[in-house]
């Protein structure tokens, strides 16, 4: 087999890519689908897949299209797409090159500015915490809108008709078409770098969508929430709501909506006034009446008619509140002496050396009652002994002996009470009155009991 016969891939892939290009089936095809896998690369290009329920389809978007896009496309959104079919020759993927993208269902713009909505709010330009205050009374109203347009001439006409003291200075911007958004930011900076405005009124008169667009462009809501002058907004009409609308510090359904409610009425103002003015001049002349009318109260009092008397009157209550004061101390201080002294005497039987002193009485008591008990104790007990030595006396031996009787003990000094216990030729001693016989029994014999 012949190798000319082999094609390279390139070579095919070039082929089949040609007949891709040349087909004017797949050159500026429509096509609908839902975006996934989306992705920006930073050079600006759009990677995605358009699918359905059945088929895929890779789908680039290069910067140049896709550059004045409203909107950002998002994973799951249903768009409608025109663009060319062809190959990827270094992928070998053929892929559908949109040139131009728009939502399914709702148009670009609205889609865009729901993006953006949800975005800044998302970043808290909207909440009320930022709002500022609108000056009551303020001295130069700055109104940045179209020179020419019939909005400005609604605003003029509107604040010099209800305010004309108030001193108006106009910014000049373009409020439609493709600069409008930058050149309304810029004119927005020039007023808060020149700080001569105490409010400003941003707007323009009714439009289409397309039209007011500037006005939901995020560098004019991000230069109305930088701005340090507060911003009334006044774009379209009533039905009109703008991104600038949820920036503003107050929103106004119309540019003459905006004027009245930057200014106030003067003629109102000067009715109020001329109506306070009447009611303090009411007021300062009834206190004037009322402060009169007291004086001369005053000057009719006893007081004022009679002062010695009412000197007199308090010398003579001083007088007796001194005599008062004077018994009643009196009275407090005897009270207080009687209390001192019974204090002392508690005092005193509280003291340490009355303790001791009372101690030493209470032993001298004790002493003396102790001295009765020893010496009637000593006088039972020497008469019980007397009775008990006259009764041992009684019964003592010896007293017996001095009757003339003995006591017989034998040789180991028992004492012999029966003939039992000696027998004949033994030793005993016969202890008597006034001595001891030393014996030896000769013969025994027994008494006979009668």
């Amino acid at each position: 087999m012949s190798n000319q016969q082999y094609l390279s891939v390139s070579a095919l892939t070039k082929y089949i890519k040609r007949k891709f290009d040349a087909d004017p089936h797949l050159q500026n095809v429509y096509i609908k689908g839902e975006i996934s896998n989306f992705k920006q690369h930073t050079s600006g290009h759009m990677y995605f897949t358009l699918k359905d329920e059945k088929a895929r389809l890779l789908s680039v978007m290069f910067a140049a299209n896709n550059k004045g896009m409203k909107f950002l496309p998002e994973n799951g959104m249903k768009v409608l797409v025109k663009g060319d079919i062809s190959l990827y020759e270094a992928g070998g993927q053929y892929q559908l090159y949109v040139k131009s993208m728009a939502p399914d269902g709702v148009g670009d713009l609205y889609l865009a500015y729901e993006q953006l909505k949800k975005k800044l709010e998302a970043a808290g330009l909207f909440l009320a915490e930022h709002k500022k205050s609108i000056p009551q009374y303020p001295k130069s109203v700055g109104v940045i809108t179209s020179p020419t347009g019939a909005a400005l001439r609604d605003i003029l006409i509107t604040i010099k008709r209800r305010y004309p003291i108030a001193r108006i200075i106009v910014y000049p911007a373009l409020v439609q078409g493709n600069n409008a958004a930058k050149s309304i930011a810029k004119a927005i900076s020039m007023a808060n770098a020149r700080a001569e405005s105490d409010v400003l009124i941003v707007g323009r008169g009714g439009g289409s969508i397309e039209e007011l667009w500037a006005f939901n462009e995020e560098i004019v809501a991000e230069s109305i929430y930088d701005s340090d002058i507060p911003v009334i907004s006044a774009v379209g009409h009533e039905t009109d709501f703008t991104i600038a609308d949820f920036v503003a510090d107050m929103r106004a359904p119309t540019p003459t909506g905006a004027a009245e409610l930057a200014v106030p009425h003067l003629n109102e103002i000067l009715e109020r006034l001329m109506n306070r003015k009447n009611r303090l001049t009411r007021s300062i002349q009834e206190a004037v009446n009322f402060e009169r009318t007291r004086l001369t109260r005053m000057e009719r009092s006893y007081a004022f008619r009679y002062p010695h008397k009412m000197y007199e009157q308090k010398l003579e209550q001083l007088d007796k509140t001194m005599d008062r004061l004077g018994r009643t101390s009196t009275r407090y201080f005897m009270k207080k002496r009687d209390e001192l002294n019974q204090l002392n005497d508690i005092l005193k039987k509280q003291h340490p050396e009355q303790a001791v002193q009372n101690a030493k009485d209470e032993l001298q008591q004790h002493a003396k009652v102790l001295r009765r008990a020893m010496e009637a104790i000593y006088r039972q007990k020497s008469q019980q002994f007397v009775h008990v030595t006259a009764t041992l006396s009684a019964l003592s031996p010896l007293k017996i002996m001095e009757r003339g009787y003995g006591l017989v003990f034998a040789e180991d000094e028992t004492l012999v009470k029966s003939t039992q216990q000696v027998s004949k030729g033994d030793k005993i001693a016969v202890s008597i009155k006034d001595g001891t016989l030393e014996c030896e029994i000769k013969e025994i014999k027994e008494r006979i009991e009668p």
